[in-house]
């Protein structure tokens, strides 16, 4: 089955600027995978949601659970924000999860031992998490040496760093209200808890378009409808229904927020500056972007500065969520980090993906985990079908590699 798709090529006109050209047949799956985007995800996490509602009885999508769910995957959201960015560099970052239990103990050590406000200790943290990262970015963009032994060995490293900062305490009691506050506090009001969500998603919405109107201005191929309102309308829809729910319960979640407005600001880094689209060509081909003029060593410093960064915040939210810093790193939090990020659609090889698709994917693993907690499923069983998700979805991703290669795309 084959769809006419209009605007599909470009061609030189007689005054020499490029215009859309005629008529291209587009397979049916071309279609899916260029012009629906994220809707199979989408799709995906739908299905999800109406098994789990089905077999836990209606429980599943009850106000209090969504709460619940979105406290439980604002940490993978965060530190999947993360290896989003490293991956769109082609590069990997096995380090997030240790660094983030890392950070969370020093600050923990910062507030309960030696008593500094929480604001230092916090702050403390966030830094730590950035020359960590700092370090693995000029070992690895300097120095040359593969991504994967550079945080491999840091991953170690640190694990073994942070248990001897708690001198065999096993874990450690947070007991700084401001600290418990930040992923336990909920909003009510108007002013943060409908406007924060109404603003970001105004600024999506903003940058979408603007962004269509630009590729019609420089005469290139822009978004079809169908995208567009499938882009903007799913947002619109997933933000109105969450604001009901939330307000439902106890409010709209204080670490919800926080998650957002990270998203926001990374996107708005990489999508509206100059630097997010040298971080898109430096993944999509390197040493075209060097022969280019951009600065890849300096590139790829500063994302894995960030990774590390947000790994150092999402422990900060970790810790609060459980009013305590433990010795022993989650030995499934890298895990699905990795599969929030890929199952969200961002590409393992590199240069394609975009930051807002931590948000299904991130979705798809904690509905998955609570969805088979409220059916009394064991750990085993979850760590089962999370590993055969992420396994899909980069089956998926190398498959749809191959075929735009294939037709050269």
């Amino acid at each position: 089955m084959s769809i006419v798709n209009q605007n599909t090529q470009v061609t030189a006109g007689s005054n020499g600027v490029e215009t859309p050209s005629c008529y291209s047949k587009q397979s049916l799956g071309q279609l899916l995978r260029n012009n629906l985007g994220f809707l199979p995800v989408l799709f995906t996490l739908i299905i999800i949601a109406v098994f789990f509602q089905i077999t836990t009885h209606g429980l599943f999508l009850t106000p209090r659970n969504l709460t619940q769910l979105i406290l439980q995957i604002t940490t993978i959201g965060t530190l999947g924000l993360g290896v989003v960015l490293v991956l769109l560099l082609g590069e990997i970052d096995l380090s997030v999860a240790a660094v983030a239990t890392l950070c969370s103990v020093v600050m923990g050590m910062l507030s309960e031992r030696l008593g500094y406000p929480a604001w230092i200790a916090i702050s403390a943290a966030i830094a730590t998490g950035a020359m960590i990262g700092f370090i693995n970015g000029f070992f690895i963009a300097y120095l040359r040496v593969p991504s994967f032994i550079v945080t491999l060995a840091a991953s170690i490293s640190y694990s073994g760093l942070l248990i001897y900062l708690l001198q065999g305490q096993a874990t450690l009691i947070i007991n700084n209200d401001f600290i418990i506050g930040l992923a336990n506090n909920y909003q009510t009001g108007s002013l943060v808890g409908i406007g924060l969500p109404v603003l970001v998603l105004t600024l999506y919405i903003a940058g979408t378009l603007s962004t269509n109107y630009q590729r019609r201005k420089m005469h290139l191929t822009p978004s079809s409808s169908l995208r567009m309102a499938a882009t903007i309308g799913t947002p619109v829809l997933i933000v109105i229904a969450a604001l009901v729910l939330f307000h439902a319960y106890l409010g709209v979640p204080q670490a919800l927020l926080i998650l957002a407005s990270l998203i926001l600001l990374c996107w708005l880094l990489l999508t509206k500056t100059p630097y997010g689209r040298h971080v898109y060509a430096v993944g999509g081909n390197t040493e075209a972007a060097r022969r280019a003029g951009i600065h890849v060593v300096g590139i790829r410093i500063t994302i894995f500065t960030l990774c590390s960064t947000l790994a150092a915040i999402a422990g900060i939210l970790a810790t609060s969520r459980a009013s305590a810093v433990a010795s022993q790193i989650n030995p499934t939090l890298l895990l699905q980090a990795i599969a929030a990020a890929v199952i969200g659609g961002v590409s393992l090889f590199g240069g394609r993906g975009s930051v807002w698709s931590i948000v299904l994917g991130a979705l798809i693993i904690g509905s998955l985990g609570n969805g088979l907690d409220l059916n009394n499923q064991p750990v085993e069983i979850k760590q089962m079908i999370e590993g055969a998700v992420l396994l899909l979805a980069v089956t998926s991703d190398a498959l749809i590699r191959r075929a735009q290669t294939r037709t050269g795309r």
